[in-house]
């Protein structure tokens, strides 16, 4: 009873800030956070038509949730190719990379506002029969509406933030999350502590299975002929470097990262560094900033060549990141050095075979890291700050048994834990959803056939 007083409240709250929202989304479309097109999608306004049939939506707020469902999307169109699906994602980074490496029949649309008149347009255009949302996304007038219309809900690679987690357990809030929590069918944590937090948050513990962690799943989109010679041109020109990356970097880490870069230098000339920041933006500011102090540094985005004395390379781009794993042989994993982040997925570094490092503040990758230490501990090295990664960075450059030791570590603990995921998440969605939707189809069209049946018999 509690938590619906809880929820009627929010949705009060929400239905009255609506008008506030709505400029607040104007002032990111001017600022290019939104698309300049297809930001009322953010309203719920669709600007494609709903095919007939079946349909399940997958949602997934940004471009790494994206990439890590977009396997078990294809899966599931293999299997269920009668169903149609919709796909959401929020941000633009998101749209900007997956809508080039969507199946053509996957519809893709921005997800809708957490508002009562944005879900509830979205909600009654689409008609979803499933709805698979991924990873933190417990937005209540969203599953509460869901849960209003019949709609079945599932939670895969299911997590809450240690912060999130310390929010919703206080008293005020446990009962809401604990309604919200009692509307799925299943929810698929992406590790044990993560059940152990939705149990205690009162997720009914009969809906609650595993699977593994899906991103362990590297999907493999390609390149295209332009993009295959751009590679191999500048691989042919890393060739003679010493290189390493540093991957993910976010605002203040790059402080730490061109420290070492200036040490490793003075020890070995011949070093590159290649910087790829969390957002594009950041690399361009990183770029003139050192073009200031007389560095020579080359833009990804420029397309330019290396150049004899060019030591830092900042890759301002989107989308890139899984190839330029395949261009070094070590990757420094950003969003983990100063309190506060919570690290990135190691996974695709592990899958390249890079010889992988990290700092302390990983977040919720903290399984991720252990699991793979378990399995070899010279899979991921953890350091605590600038002096150990230098440390670490000196004794890879120049002990290349180390190296290849480390690099061979990642690759098969990647291995080890990659298998079978999308399987055993298939097999759950079919338990959970599909059996059951195609049997309410089957039931349905008999009833349907009875029906005409009996009006030819009896005509009027």
């Amino acid at each position: 009873m509690k938590g619906l007083v809880l929820y009627k409240l929010y949705r009060a709250v929400s239905y009255g800030l609506s008008p506030l929202i709505r400029l607040h989304l104007r002032w990111r479309r001017f600022r290019g956070l939104e698309h300049p097109h297809r930001w009322p999608e953010r309203l719920g306004h669709p600007s494609l038509s709903r095919p007939p049939g079946p349909l399940i939506w997958f949602h997934a707020v940004s471009l790494g949730e994206g990439m890590i469902a977009l396997p078990v999307i294809k899966h599931c169109i293999q299997r269920m190719p009668h169903f149609n699906v919709l796909f959401t994602t929020t941000t633009m980074s998101a749209f900007e990379v997956l809508s080039n490496w969507l199946p053509s029949e996957i519809i893709f649309q921005f997800s809708p506002l957490d508002t009562p008149a944005s879900i509830h347009s979205f909600l009654q255009y689409w008609k979803p029969n499933a709805i698979v949302l991924m990873e933190s996304e417990l937005w209540p007038n969203l599953i509460m509406d869901a849960s209003k219309n019949g709609i079945t809900l599932t939670l895969l690679n299911a997590r809450i933030s240690e912060k999130s987690f310390e929010i919703w357990s206080r008293p005020m809030l446990l009962p809401l999350i604990s309604l919200m929590l009692s509307k799925f069918s299943l929810i698929v944590p992406l590790s044990t502590v993560q059940g152990i937090r939705f149990q205690l948050l009162q997720a009914p513990p009969s809906i609650i299975n595993f699977s593994g962690d899906l991103k362990y799943v590297i999907e493999d989109f390609g390149v295209n002929e332009r993009g295959k010679i751009n590679l191999d041109n500048l691989r042919l020109q890393l060739a003679r470097k010493h290189v390493w990356m540093a991957a993910s970097i976010h605002t203040g880490e790059e402080e730490i990262i061109l420290q070492v870069h200036d040490v490793l230098v003075q020890l070995q000339p011949n070093i590159l560094t290649v910087i790829v920041p969390r957002h594009p933006r950041h690399g361009q500011e990183i770029a003139k900033k050192l073009e200031k102090e007389g560095q020579n540094v080359v833009l990804r985005s420029q397309h330019e060549k290396l150049k004899p004395g060019t030591n830092i390379y900042v890759v301002d781009t989107l989308g890139e990141l899984r190839l330029f794993y395949t261009l070094t042989p070590i990757a420094v994993i950003g969003g983990s050095f100063l309190p506060g982040l919570s690290g990135h997925n190691i996974s695709e570094a592990a899958a390249a075979g890079c010889a992988i490092l990290t700092g302390c503040h990983v977040g919720h990758f903290s399984h991720m890291v252990l699991e793979m230490q378990q399995l070899n501990p010279l899979s991921v090295l953890q350091v605590s700050g600038k002096i150990e990664l230098e440390k670490a960075l000196i004794e890879l450059f120049t002990n290349e048994t180390l190296l290849e030791a480390r690099r061979r570590a990642a690759k098969e603990a990647f291995g080890r834990l990659s298998g079978d995921i999308v399987m055993n998440i298939w097999n759950l969605l079919n338990r959970y959803i599909f059996s059951i939707l195609c049997a309410e189809e089957t039931k349905i069209a008999r009833g349907m056939k009875f029906h005409q049946v009996t009006t030819d018999s009896h005509p009027d």
